[in-house]
């Protein structure tokens, strides 16, 4: 129904128009009246008129011409506006709290006020004047709603748990708002994880992939299959639009070819959710990791051994495999002065300090001793064997031994060169690192793993490769930075060291990777 309607709206708005109440005639006369553009306003930014005219789409600097006409807007009273739509998790909390740390350091006045049970409206005074300058609005729904109203033209931004979907990109080209996976059009604003959840009196406390998988398609329905109780399963999910349950969904089911089952109990939020799996003996669910009250969250593990369990670190590093990035996807247009600072301000070190203080996972590099990473070592002797043997893994410790890991991590998409969304934001966050010289004198060590897959030699090469192109993925990002001042090198270990079992899918993205080590 939401693609549908989306659909609808695709084919009425041929152009990604910013709202305005009515297209009005307008002319635009340069300063020393030798030219004359008239035509339908589209929209103004407080700095540009975007003008149809018989010519085609003009945007035209304001400082250069006078308007006259019944659709000019005031230039001394202009108020940017800016609309926000999506998942509930990222509007009720995450984005507020943004707001209002940005109103603050802008000498702004930010007051919040709930419209209704979806909406919240900020309006941003000027302290010094006391004139409204912003109305920032957020609509809380989900990521299907989120992108339906970007597309539809009736938000500037969507806010998601997932990435945009193939048909949902072919509309957004339908729509006029060209390719929204290229950079610039989505970034990372914050890090969130799905995780498996049971009552807190369960004595289960971790699950396979696998096994999560068959629970979640009705395969297994009873607690004896996991080691429990003669007892039925009862699942607890999110809705369908969900955005991190699609995410989940994607991940857990779809490799393996399941569907879910259609006994799950489904919820409009987390805390209902974690609620209704907290007072269930017998329940189990998916959640939000900021957002699992009471319940008692399970580690991913693998039969081979490995457990992962979902926190700073592993979310930072992406070594925990349902890390879920929180998008923002933005349109071709250009956004009013206010919302682009706005926009820049998520980026900075202030902004992560926000993120973390609210629940979720920021994006600020950092680095893990090598003292703090014991089980990952622990785990490469027990897995070697006749291919990877002592002196590989003497080998590694001796290059690594005297540097620190970074937290940020680079990953792939199934079957692809291209970098997955997370690691897409990573090469950001550390090219810009690199510009602003906060590795300067310093070595950097991209170093490619693989999963174990095919032979040791053959997925050492594969390693490396990924890891050079990483590397210069990297430099290419930080065009400013002052490449004579730091030293950059790749290198890999091909399967030596394992972040969980390679007989599951989730096991074997999170093996393939690439890690970047300082000294």
């Amino acid at each position: 129904m939401i693609l549908a309607r989306a659909a609808v709206f695709a084919a009425l708005f041929l152009l990604a128009l910013p709202r305005i109440a009515a297209a009005q005639d307008v002319t635009l006369m340069s300063r020393d009246g030798s030219v004359e553009i008239s035509g339908t306003l589209l929209g103004f930014d407080g700095e540009y008129y975007r003008v149809d005219t018989i010519y085609g789409e003009l945007t035209v600097d304001g400082s250069g011409v006078n308007c006259d006409g019944p659709g000019c807007p005031s230039l001394t009273d202009y108020v940017a506006e800016l609309q926000f739509s999506g998942a509930g998790s990222m509007g009720r909390v995450l984005l507020p709290a943004l707001i209002e740390v940005f109103s603050r350091k802008s000498d702004l006045q930010a007051d919040r006020e709930t419209v209704d049970d979806s909406h919240i409206r900020f309006t941003l005074t000027d302290r010094q004047s006391g004139k409204t300058v912003g109305l920032f609005t957020l609509r809380l729904t989900n990521s299907d709603e989120g992108f339906a109203d970007l597309l539809a033209n009736e938000a500037d931004i969507a806010m998601a748990l997932r990435e945009l979907r193939p048909t949902e990109a072919v509309l957004a080209r339908e729509a006029g708002l060209g390719d929204m996976t290229v950079p610039g059009r989505n970034r990372v604003l914050a890090l969130d994880a799905l995780v498996p959840v049971v009552a807190p009196g369960n004595a289960l406390t971790r699950i396979s992939a696998l096994d999560l998988s068959r629970v979640l398609s009705g395969e297994v329905d009873n607690w004896t299959a996991l080691g429990g109780p003669d007892a039925p399963i009862t699942l607890h999910l999110r809705n369908r639009h969900s955005g991190l349950w699609q995410a989940a969904e994607d991940r857990l089911l779809r490799p393996v070819g399941k569907v879910l089952s259609d006994q799950a109990l489904r919820y409009n939020s987390d805390p209902a959710l974690a609620l209704a799996v907290e007072r269930d003996p017998f329940g189990i669910g998916l959640t939000s990791v900021t957002e699992t009250g009471n319940a008692k969250m399970l580690a991913l593990s693998g039969h081979c051994g490995f457990a992962l369990s979902a926190n700073r670190n592993t979310i930072k590093t992406e070594d925990y495999p349902l890390t879920a990035p929180m998008f923002l996807y933005l349109p071709a247009r250009r956004l009013p002065k206010l919302a682009r600072d706005f926009l820049t301000f998520t980026r900075s070190d202030a902004a992560q300090i926000v993120i973390r203080r609210a629940g979720f996972t920021d994006q600020i590099p950092e680095e893990i001793a090598i003292d703090d990473q014991g089980n990952r070592f622990v785990n490469a002797i027990a897995r070697s064997g006749a291919e990877i043997g002592l002196d590989d893994l003497k080998r590694m410790v001796g290059v690594l031994s005297d540097k620190t890991r970074l937290s940020l991590s680079f990953r792939f998409e199934a079957g692809s060169a291209r970098l997955d969304a997370q690691s897409r934001s990573n090469v950001e966050q550390l090219a810009h690192a690199l510009e602003t010289g906060a590795f300067d004198a310093r070595s950097l060590l991209f170093v490619g793993f693989s999963d174990g897959d095919g032979s040791a030699k053959s997925n050492q090469a594969i390693a490396l490769r990924r890891a050079k192109a990483v590397l210069a993925a990297v430099k290419k990002a930080a065009e400013t930075a002052n490449f004579d001042r730091l030293d950059l090198q790749a290198e890999a270990f091909g399967e030596a060291m394992p972040m969980a079992c390679d007989d599951s899918a989730w096991g074997r993205r999170a093996n393939r990777r690439v890690e970047v080590w300082l000294r």
